[in-house]
């Protein structure tokens, strides 16, 4: 095989493996499923920024600006619950031209507390947190500066999504 032929296999294999640079946002209370979400369908491909398992926002900020500068596709798997807490990681990815997309998990409060009492150890997060997140959870909008918006929802162990269409 030419050294030409080659390089043109080479390179056409690096397209077809090629991921986006995308920023990916979770905003949902806790137990609505978004890290079980973040293993089903990003796992593979994006990195996972979670407060739950860097405990500090300082190396939160040091992984996401990794990802940034490596233009490293990223999941950030919060809850995420106010405008505000979407805000600065949308300003940082759009800053560094990524795609930004937004997934909003629908849950009740009993199907979370639900599943939350399942958890074990520190993964079990005290009644009045869920609550509390609950109360601040602030309805997402394409306008915060989203590409694109997904709606999730958890039923019998398996998630549907579905384009945003402006209601929680």
């Amino acid at each position: 095989m030419s050294s030409k032929l080659g390089l043109c296999i080479s390179i056409a294999a690096i397209h077809t493996t090629y991921i986006p640079m995308e920023a990916v946002i979770f905003c949902g209370i806790q137990a609505s499923g978004k890290s079980t979400f973040f293993k089903e369908k990003f796992f593979k491909t994006h990195v996972r920024i979670s407060l739950d398992m860097l405990k500090t926002r300082n190396r939160e900020s040091i992984l996401l600006n990794a990802c940034l500068e490596a233009k490293q596709p990223f999941v950030i798997d919060n809850t995420n619950p106010s405008r505000e807490d979407r805000a600065k990681y949308i300003a940082a990815a759009k800053a560094k031209k990524f795609k930004v997309t937004g997934y909003y998990f629908s849950t009740s409060l009993e199907s979370a507390l639900e599943r939350n009492s399942k958890r074990i150890g520190k993964e079990n997060i005290p009644e009045i947190g869920v609550r509390g997140t609950l109360k601040r959870l602030e309805k997402p909008s394409m306008e915060e500066g989203f590409d694109q918006f997904f709606f999730v929802t958890l039923d019998n162990d398996t998630f549907t999504i579905n384009e945003w269409n402006n209601e929680i």
